[in-house]
């Protein structure tokens, strides 16, 4: 009997010691790496060059993580050129909304603060105007043209379609705890843009320009993105 005795003594102060280790593993605090397998949710609200936005974003793996959303952009400005020789009222504006699936890699290990980032939009609005509307009476010669003799110009150009992106991320895509943000730098190759020209009146033979106007613009094919997250981590 004072051997099993003794030989449990000698295995009790073994077995305490690795129930210590196993509670301590357990309430030590989780690891960014570890944080990554559990798969973190996060709202991402965004605002920079392609306008203002949010996306949800999601850790699939360790490394890799994908986002989704929508983001967009309305700007309209009034008389914002000047024709020389010409009065008139005239708007510019700016129309971009799209909505993307992007996904972010860190390429590498223990550089967190580093991505990949790759994927697409669709633009289902993706234009800019230019509205011309003449101001006051304009003679030439011994005729006299209102307003409504000489017409109005709109110009239009739209690249609506899907569009691939590609970029880099920095800061690290989730929160250790509540809040972080980060940065993307990268650029989405448009479609080949349309462009529509219509002129009424005097200014009607302004259609003609319309396969100039689209040659002219037909490499303006790139919108760069400078983007500011700021994520709020939901799990």
């Amino acid at each position: 009997m004072k051997k099993p005795l003794l030989g449990l003594l000698l295995v009790l102060p073994l077995l305490v010691s690795a129930q210590q280790k196993i509670k301590s593993k357990a309430s030590a605090p989780q690891k960014q790496e570890d944080i990554l397998y559990s798969k973190p949710l996060s709202l991402q609200l965004q605002a920079g060059t392609q306008g203002v936005g949010a996306d949800l974003r999601y850790g699939l793996f360790k490394r890799l993580s994908l986002r989704a959303g929508a983001s967009f952009i309305p700007v309209s400005k009034d008389n914002l050129i000047t024709l020389p020789g010409f009065k008139s009222d005239n708007t510019a504006s700016i129309n971009f909304y799209n909505a993307h699936l992007l996904a972010d890699f860190v390429p590498f290990k223990g550089m967190r603060g580093f991505r990949l980032v790759g994927g697409a939009a669709y633009l289902y609005k993706a234009s800019g105007a230019l509205a011309v509307t003449p101001v006051g009476n304009y003679t030439y010669g011994n005729s006299t043209y209102t307003p409504a003799d000489i017409g109005t110009l709109n110009m239009d150009v739209s690249w609506k379609g899907i569009a691939p992106y590609a970029g880099i991320g920095l800061f690290k895509s989730f929160p250790n705890h509540f809040f972080n943000f980060n940065l993307d730098l990268g650029t989405y190759y448009l479609t080949q843009p349309s462009t529509h020209v219509v002129g009424t009146g005097v200014l009607s033979p302004n259609n003609q320009l319309e396969p100039q106007f689209n040659d002219n613009l037909k490499e303006y094919r790139w919108l760069p993105v400078i983007q500011l997250n700021f994520n709020f981590r939901l799990k």
